[in-house]
């Protein structure tokens, strides 16, 4: 019972071990699509709290004058319409913007 009890424990450390060294195995593709160390290396790289604090206001202020165009458009996002998307689809045609990834 003892040995059984030991061998458990081996093939769990075991496993473990394993998978905590299968990420080191795994490719790194910088933006060219290249692999290697150097290009993972500068791809890291973090934002500063600044920067990403930044890139939030303006990501907001971006969809903010996109609802804005769709409002002027004629869309009313806070009506209970049983002809939902065929109404913002209509208000995007007249306002000019894209669908993005909802085609």
């Amino acid at each position: 019972m003892n040995i059984a009890r030991k061998l458990i424990v081996l093939f769990a450390s075991a496993s473990l071990g394993v998978g905590a060294a299968a990420p080191a195995f795994a490719q790194n593709t910088d933006a060219s699509g290249s692999t290697g160390t150097a290009g993972a290396a500068a791809s890291t790289a973090k934002p500063t709290k600044a920067q990403r604090k930044q890139a939030s206001k303006e990501a907001r202020a971006k969809r903010n004058a996109e609802l804005k165009k769709l409002e002027d458009a004629g869309y009313k996002p806070s009506r209970n319409d049983p002809n939902y998307p065929q109404d913002l689809q209509d208000a995007q045609k007249k306002a000019g913007i894209g669908q993005g990834a909802s085609q």
